[in-house]
C-alpha cells in the first residue's frame, strides 16, 4: 500500500509539472507579443511624443527623412501601397488557395492529395528573397511582353509573388478546416441525396467557415507583413498607384531599406520605428475583427 501510495504520488506531481509547463508555454506567447510591441513603442516613442505630427503621417505623400532643407514624413504613400499590394494578392490567392483546399479535401484521389501536399509545402519552404528574385526578373519581362508596360515591377507583379506565397497557407489551414469537419455531416448529405458540389458548397463550407476564415487571415498576414519580395518586385517607387501597372513602395519594404542607413535614435530611425507599431496596429485590428466576425458567427 506504502509503495502504491508513492507511486500514486509521482504520478500526480508528474500531471502537474506537465500542466504547469504547458501553461508557462501558453502564457509566454502574450509576454513575448507585448515584449515585441513594447520594444518596437520604445524605440519610437521619444519622436512619436515630441515632434511627430499625425496629420502630415497620414495624409500626405511627401517621404523626404534625409532633405537638409525640410524633412518629411508622409506615409500615405506608403500606406496605400500595401494595401494595394496586400488586396490584390488576397484578390488572387484566396479563390485559389480554397479551391485548392476544396479540391484537395474532397474531390482528390488519395494519390494525387499526396502530390499536391508535397508540392504545396515546398512553396511554403521557397524563401522569400528567391521569391524576389522571380519578381525581379521572371515576372519583370512577362509583364513588360504581355501588358506593354515601361516597368514590370509594379503592383501586378507584387500581388501575384504574394499570392503565391500567401496559397500555401490558406490551402493548409483551410484544407485542416475542412476535414476538421464530423464526417456525419457527410453521411447525412449523402443520405439525403446530395451530389458532391451539393455537399461541399450546402454543407461543409458552412461548417468550416472558422477555419476557412482564419485561413485567410493567415493569408492576409503573410502577405502585409513580407518585405524581402515586395522590396524587390514592386518597384520601390513612392507614389499612390492609379493602376495595377504602376510601380508602389509598401511599409515594410520602407523599414528594410532605409533602417541600416538610419542613424541610431535619430528622427528618421524613430518614424521607422513608428511604421512598425503602425504595421503592428494593422496586424492586431485584422485579428481583432477576425475574432469578432468568428464569435458572431458562433452566435448565429
Amino acid at each position: 500500500m506504502k509503495m502504491r501510495g508513492m507511486f500514486h504520488s509521482r504520478e500526480l506531481l508528474k500531471e502537474w509539472l506537465i500542466e504547469k509547463l504547458i501553461w508557462i508555454c501558453g502564457i509566454s506567447a502574450i509576454f513575448f507579443v507585448f515584449g515585441i510591441f513594447f520594444f518596437v513603442f520604445r524605440e519610437g516613442a521619444d519622436y512619436l511624443l515630441r515632434g511627430f505630427h499625425i496629420r502630415e503621417f497620414f495624409t500626405s505623400i511627401e517621404w523626404y527623412p534625409t532633405s537638409r532643407t525640410q524633412v518629411r514624413y508622409g506615409a500615405l504613400a506608403l500606406i496605400t501601397g500595401t494595401f494595394s499590394v496586400t488586396l490584390l494578392a488576397m484578390f488572387i490567392a484566396v479563390p485559389f488557395g480554397l479551391g485548392t483546399a476544396i479540391f484537395i479535401s474532397e474531390f482528390c484521389s488519395p494519390r494525387a492529395r499526396e502530390a499536391l501536399k508535397i508540392i504545396i509545402e515546398l512553396l511554403a519552404a521557397i524563401p522569400s528573397v528567391v521569391w524576389g528574385f522571380i519578381g525581379l526578373t521572371v515576372m519583370n519581362s512577362l509583364i513588360i511582353h504581355l501588358f506593354n508596360a515601361p516597368l514590370g515591377l509594379n503592383v501586378l507583379n507584387g500581388g501575384i509573388i504574394l499570392a503565391l506565397m500567401s496559397v500555401p497557407i490558406i490551402v493548409s489551414i483551410g484544407e485542416d478546416a475542412l476535414k476538421a469537419v464530423p464526417e456525419s455531416y457527410r453521411e447525412a448529405a449523402t443520405a439525403l441525396g446530395c451530389t458532391r458540389w451539393q455537399m461541399t458548397f450546402r454543407v461543409l463550407l458552412p461548417a468550416a467557415r472558422n477555419g476557412l476564415l482564419a485561413a485567410v487571415l493567415l493569408g492576409v498576414g503573410r502577405a502585409a507583413g513580407e518585405t524581402m519580395a515586395v522590396l524587390m518586385a514592386t518597384g520601390h517607387s513612392i507614389r499612390i498607384p492609379g493602376g495595377v501597372l504602376e510601380p508602389v513602395r509598401t511599409l515594410t519594404a520602407t523599414i528594410a531599406a532605409e533602417l541600416g542607413e538610419a542613424p541610431v535614435h535619430s528622427d528618421h530611425y524613430q518614424v521607422l520605428f513608428i511604421i512598425g507599431i503602425l504595421l503592428f496596429s494593422i496586424t492586431f485590428i485584422v485579428n481583432l475583427t477576425a475574432d469578432l466576425v468568428v464569435r458572431g458567427i458562433r452566435k448565429k
